[in-house]
């Protein structure tokens, strides 16, 4: 207690001023000196004891702090009393199990971007490793045409490649939060038709059927970028479900709640077990014949719920897989 300039500066004033008024008094009169002099003790005394209760719950809270920062399973609950240290150790009390949660939510993200970073890294040594087997095939120079076979495959790996790296690096944007998303109004049928352009082609030759069934003038609010974006990692789900000869749905309805877009492919659906996690970062599902790197979906799924809309999935009831994205009015 005294290693405080404070107290002991008031120690030196207080011991000044007690015999100053002593002698005063012991020339006014002795009895007035003796009770000048008890008086002051009887004070001094008081003020002693209650500073150093004050500095004993300090060097407590001092102590605790210290068990935090040294041991992060202690946590110390304050008694229910009055005064400013039992209010200040209930602020740090509040501030400890703030600091731990925080700390908990770094480890989670610690070990969530160490286990992206491992799939990532599998998922293009699977290309990076077929592309050098092919480079190694080209170099004992094959016949024209299996020269020919080995260049588009080569240029396939490398087109898997850019689409996980870009949708990767979208990915991050996204959970950075460094994407301005610019909420405005547009016209669903105008942004299936958007969507839906890129794979015209390739549906023509896998004689894929889409059928559109969108009323005119249905208005959602949000990135027509962003959300035509999310519409094509859907249809190119569907597409690879569906193969050839098949057909996909697109509709659209609304209520006094909702707007609701639904694509339905007649593909063979989802198994039971890999529903729960369709959305998941690099979830592949049960099948692993897929050629998927399960980040389309997760991507679609970041993209709609940023502008307030949600996302599901499930096996139709008349067969193959439906996706619906709901937008509150």
């Amino acid at each position: 207690m005294l290693r405080n300039r404070e107290i002991r500066q008031f120690t030196l004033l207080f011991c000044g001023i007690t015999i100053v008024t002593a002698i005063l008094g012991f020339t006014i009169q002795p009895l007035a000196g003796l009770l000048i002099l008890s008086t002051c003790a009887a004070f001094g005394t008081i003020f002693f004891l209650f500073t150093k209760a004050h500095y004993q719950r300090i060097t407590q809270i001092s102590e605790q702090i210290n068990l935090v920062l040294h041991n992060t399973d202690h946590l110390f609950i304050s008694n229910a009393e009055e005064g400013e240290l039992s209010i200040l150790q209930n602020e740090i009390t509040k501030m400890t199990l703030r600091i731990r949660e925080q700390n908990e939510a770094l480890k989670k993200e610690k070990i969530y971007l160490a286990d992206s970073l491992a799939d990532i890294a599998h998922q293009l040594r699977t290309p990076l490793t077929s592309a050098n087997l092919i480079v190694s095939l080209l170099k004992n120079n094959p016949a024209e045409h299996e020269r020919k076979t080995l260049l588009w495959d080569i240029q396939k790996l490398f087109v898997q490649m850019d689409w996980l790296l870009t949708s990767l690096l979208k990915l991050s944007r996204l959970d950075a939060g460094i994407v301005n998303f610019k909420m405005e109004p547009f016209d669903v049928a105008t942004l299936i038709k958007d969507s839906l352009h890129p794979f015209l082609m390739s549906m023509d030759l896998h004689n894929i059927t889409p059928q559109v069934n969108i009323a005119d003038r249905l208005v959602i609010h949000g990135d027509f970028g962003w959300l035509s974006e999310a519409i094509q990692n859907i249809l190119k789900n569907c597409i690879e479900s569906t193969g050839d000869n098949g057909t996909i749905q697109i509709a659209c309805e609304e209520n006094i709640l909702f707007t609701e877009i639904t694509l339905h492919d007649s593909g063979p659906g989802f198994k039971k077990e890999d529903v729960p996690y369709l959305f998941e970062r690099f979830y592949r599902g049960k099948n692993t014949s897929t050629t998927g790197y399960g980040i389309g979906l997760a991507l679609c799924k970041t993209i709609i719920t940023r502008q307030g809309g949600t996302i599901s999935a499930k096996n139709h009831p008349q067969g193959g897989a439906i996706f619906s994205i709901r937008f509150p009015k």
